[in-house]
């Protein structure tokens, strides 16, 4: 770099860039007031007029040829970038780990500005050349760094207002950064959080790039934002060694780099390596629940690039040759995430609701025609369950099956993970880029989830796609064709926002040759028999119950499930965990936060009193028990709760669970009773 940097920068970027990153500090008053005092000791001057002197053509791009891959990952993002900030007097700016501007994307009328105070490729913008500013204040403090117009060291950038956020490589080493600069008087207070994500997007697709060989766990406390921006990324090798994750990962996992490098796969989420392996090529793409060291549980899915590693399967433990060799084909497309076999087909779909078995039938007389099916319903209700099946049932289904969630991707992705960029097209770029979705699904069945909060530009391109049958990659000029079935769904009235105007008429009824709406859980008549499905796919090494006791049935027939399917399937296997050991699920065993939202449920189980209950019929074949006190102390009243549990316990045996049920009280409470030191056992 210091070859090519501009005359007479040297000394002062040295003094810079080498030096001690600048801890984080609380205020931004403190974080320009360090800056400023920096730009003072490098020699620079507030009122001087800066020289700037760009790299040469060839140096700049030898420059980019030596970040070629933070500038091929970078390009895509920005134009999206671009788009959201459009006619804002503002431009968007990559820049290499100096603070040498890379590539730029601007307004036309803010062009002729911005060449002014040099903001254009070629030019360093570190704190050494520029003084205080958002490009070279961000990469010292490592931090997403706002400068806005006085806040400037030299006085002819005070112009500007600039939001900037430093771009690290998977191993967590700054490789450069990505700014947003503009007028003064465009400034709104989002361009940094627009500029975050954007950052955030590049880090992610360099992560995957770098270990599209090893085994990724994408995770994250909340489901739906799996596949998403904020999921955490973490890369194994095949013998289970901590590579590296990405920054969600760092914040969920609450250590360092450095310190997760040290622990095993075991540690990080509580299971052996082994286990996931074979969870992935049993089930490739089904979300398991593991527990991070802080206790926290989150919803994973694991996956590995099978063709590479079958080549040097001697590398792999003994789970992962296994998992290779029964699980080739399924793994070997990551994004075909097909469900477990009892719930991939049409047939297995039908558990006896008379309106689910109907949909089923209709759907079922479209089996091998290309007619587009909209699937409603509100969420959680099976929508993508049901797209799987009609794939599966299909003869596409050696093809594959590759879904996109339009509301989990923020607007400035969904077109490139959709239509994909072709690499070739840009300067200096030497990969062959992103597919897309697209085109990833060619042959077999794209199912856009969420259809309805695809944005307005992104449904122009998709009726194109549908109509020509051809796609043309984001910064490419050929069109690719495309043999694909689409299934759609939403939660979402579309007729309504065709009128508000927000969502295209001509796209709806490309869509929509055959529309079906999904009962709510609530609604159908086979809760009984979805439960004992849901049960029955259990992982089968864990001694997790495969049924629910009466009462617990009783319970769920009672719910509102407002979260429907999806919600019922957390229940239980938040409650299997609970009762493992055990027979069947009980009361007891379900979550709190779960009986709360039965409207008739109490809001504690375990905290129910024993005065109420034990006159509940005499429920021990003419036992005596204690009389309750009436209108007694507390003390009292504990006295006689705790013979009544002991009394109890005697009779069984110190059999807890059968103690629990005749009194009706959850075990929790009675082993609540039994570590006070109230009774015995």
């Amino acid at each position: 770099m210091a070859g090519n940097a501009p005359a007479g920068s040297d000394h002062r970027r040295h003094a810079l860039i080498h030096r001690p990153a600048t801890p984080p500090t609380l205020g931004r008053p403190d974080v320009i007031a360090q800056a400023h005092a920096r730009s003072l000791e490098v020699g620079l001057r507030a009122s001087e007029t800066p020289d700037f002197h760009p790299l040469r053509r060839l140096a700049l791009r030898e420059l980019v040829d030596r970040n070629q891959s933070l500038y091929t990952h970078a390009l895509p993002v920005m134009e999206t970038l671009h788009a959201q900030i459009v006619d804002t007097q503002s431009m968007v700016l990559l820049t290499d780990n100096h603070g040498v501007i890379l590539h730029s994307l601007g307004d036309s009328d803010f062009v002729e500005k911005a060449n002014r105070v040099a903001l254009c490729p070629g030019v360093s913008w570190a704190e050494a050349d520029r003084g205080t500013n958002a490009i070279g204040t961000a990469l010292i403090d490592g931090q997403p760094t706002v400068v806005h117009g006085g806040e400037h060291f030299l006085h002819a950038n005070r112009i500007l207002t600039c939001s900037c956020a430093p771009i690290a490589d998977p191993f967590g080493r700054t490789i450069g950064a990505l700014d947003v600069s503009g007028d003064t008087r465009g400034f709104h207070k989002h361009t940094l959080a627009l500029v975050r994500m954007s950052a955030q997007m590049i880090e992610n697709h360099l992560f995957s790039n770098q270990f599209v060989d090893a085994i990724r766990v994408h995770f994250h406390a909340r489901a739906e934002f799996i596949g998403t921006l904020y999921e955490g990324l973490a890369a194994f090798a095949p013998d289970g060694t901590f590579l590296s994750a990405n920054r969600s990962a760092l914040f969920q996992f609450g250590q360092p780099l450095a310190d997760l490098q040290r622990q095993t796969f075991d540690a990080l989420f509580g299971i052996a390596f082994a286990r996931l392996l074979q969870q992935i090529a049993r089930a490739p793409g089904e979300s398991v629940v593991l527990t991070l060291p802080s206790g926290v549980r989150v919803v994973a899915r694991g996956e590995f690039a099978v063709p590479r590693y079958v080549a040097s399967a001697e590398a792999l433990p003994d789970a992962a040759r296994t998992a290779t060799s029964s699980g080739t084909r399924a793994a070997a497309r990551p994004c075909e995430m097909a469900p477990p076999a009892p719930l991939a087909t049409l047939e297995t779909l039908d558990t006896g609701d008379a309106q689910v078995c109907a949909i089923l039938r209709r759907v079922a007389k479209l089996r091998g025609r290309d007619i587009p099916i909209l699937v409603l319903g509100k969420t959680g209700t099976g929508k993508e369950w049901l797209a799987r099946a009609i794939h599966h049932d299909s003869p596409r289904r050696a093809a594959p099956f590759v879904a996109l969630n339009c509301a989990s991707l923020p607007d400035t992705l969904i077109e490139a993970e959709l239509f994909g960029y072709e690499d070739g097209a840009f300067t200096g770029a030497k990969k062959r880029g992103s597919v897309g979705k697209i085109v990833q699904a060619d042959g077999g069945t794209l199912f856009l989830d969420e259809i309805g909060d695809m944005p307005l530009a992104q449904q122009v391109r998709l009726m194109r796609v549908l109509q020509e049958r051809t796609v043309v990659p984001l910064g490419g000029t050929r069109a690719i064709p495309v043999d694909l079935r689409i299934v759609c769904a939403t939660h979402r009235n579309l007729r309504a926002m065709i009128e508000a105007g927000t969502f295209r008429e001509d796209l709806y009824y490309r869509i929509n040759g055959l529309v079906v709406t999904l009962p709510a859980l609530r609604e159908r008549s086979d809760l009984a028999a979805l439960v004992e499905r849901m049960l029955a796919l259990q992982p089968d090494g864990e001694r997790l119950p495969r049924r629910v006791s009466d009462e617990v049935l009783e319970r769920f027939a009672q719910c509102r499930w407002p979260g429907n399917l999806r919600q019922l399937a957390n229940v239980l296997r938040t409650s299997s965990i609970m009762a493992e050991g055990a027979e069947q699920i009980e009361l007891e065993d379900l979550p709190e936060d779960f009986l709360q939202d039965c409207g008739d449920a109490p809001a504690d189980v375990g905290a129910q009193p024993l005065v109420a209950l034990s006159g509940n019929g005499d429920g021990g074949g003419g036992r005596e028990k204690p009389v309750a006190p009436v209108n007694g102390s507390s003390a009292r009243m504990e006295d006689w709760q705790a013979t009544l549990i002991a009394q109890t316990l005697a009779r069984l045996d110190g059999n807890v669970s059968a103690a629990a049920r005749e009194l009706g009280l959850a075990r929790n409470t009675v082993y609540r009773y039994l570590r006070r030191g109230n009774t015995t056992h």
